[in-house]
């Protein structure tokens, strides 16, 4: 019940999972990551197939809960604005051969918002290497991110 309770589910511990959202899901998910006490969390696109408002909501609650737990997470993501959102570090790993192409460090004290200059510059610069790879060899396929 605690990390329902952490992740905003604690009066629906009842539910069947088809009574869920998409969004109330990933917060199972993330419960019942943390109910076995790891080290730390790997999420591969956990939000990828959300709305807008819960991703956006779903970020806020990860920031939230690595605060409370002091879990590293590594997060992995196509979308660059919640790469630089998140994480500490914005990794570019090549997608044939798995290596880290680039390394961002992301040196900006949360809270955090895209509007802000700092936050626009980085997101910039990953799109431009991005940009850059895509037309040298075409071998950078995703982001990643060492966040929180």
């Amino acid at each position: 019940m605690n990390y329902l309770n952490m992740v905003g589910l604690s009066d629906l511990a009842d539910s069947i999972v088809h009574e869920l959202s998409g969004g109330m899901k990933q917060r199972v998910s993330i419960a019942r990551a943390l109910s076995l006490d790891p080290k730390f969390l790997l999420m591969d696109e956990p939000f990828a197939a959300l709305d807008i408002h819960t991703r956006q909501s779903l970020c806020r609650d990860l920031l939230r809960i690595h605060y409370e737990t002091k879990k590293t997470t590594l997060f992995v993501t196509h979308n660059i604005d919640e790469a630089v959102l998140l994480g500490d570090r914005v990794i570019l790993i090549s997608h044939s051969a798995g290596k880290i192409r680039r390394e961002f460090i992301v040196n900006i004290p949360r809270p955090r918002y895209l509007n802000q200059v700092a936050i626009r510059n980085i997101v910039s610069e990953v799109m431009d290497e991005l940009r850059e790879s895509s037309y040298r060899n075409k071998d950078l396929s995703y982001a990643t991110t060492i966040s929180i």
